[in-house]
């Protein structure tokens, strides 16, 4: 068993929150569910059919509740960031992939 180091920048807050990741390879969306978030990056759920790959850039769209929307002003925040891991071990659980992304 190897040993494993954190090689994390910032803190990463937990955050189930839904999520869709526009893929430009493939033209669409594919929604899913933030895990975690930090300044420069977060990890992702999707459908393991979503065609992704380490180094894929994608943009991540995090829908505003009503009232946060309502204070805000916007409907969804917008973040462009880069596929740094694809995570499978989940794959025949939940028949979905993790993604780990960093923001640019």
């Amino acid at each position: 068993m190897g040993t494993s180091v954190e090689q994390r920048r910032e803190e990463r807050t937990n955050l189930a929150w839904p999520v869709s990741v526009w893929l430009p390879e493939a033209s669409r969306f594919f929604n899913g569910r933030s895990a975690n978030i930090s300044k420069v990056g977060a990890f992702v759920t999707v459908p393991m059919t979503t065609p992704v790959r380490r180094g894929s850039v994608v943009e991540l769209n995090f829908p505003r509740s009503d009232a946060l929307a309502e204070r805000k002003g916007q409907f969804a925040r917008i973040r462009k960031g880069r596929v740094v891991r694809v995570d499978r071990r989940s794959t025949l659980e939940d028949a979905s992939i993790g993604l780990g992304i960093a923001f640019e």
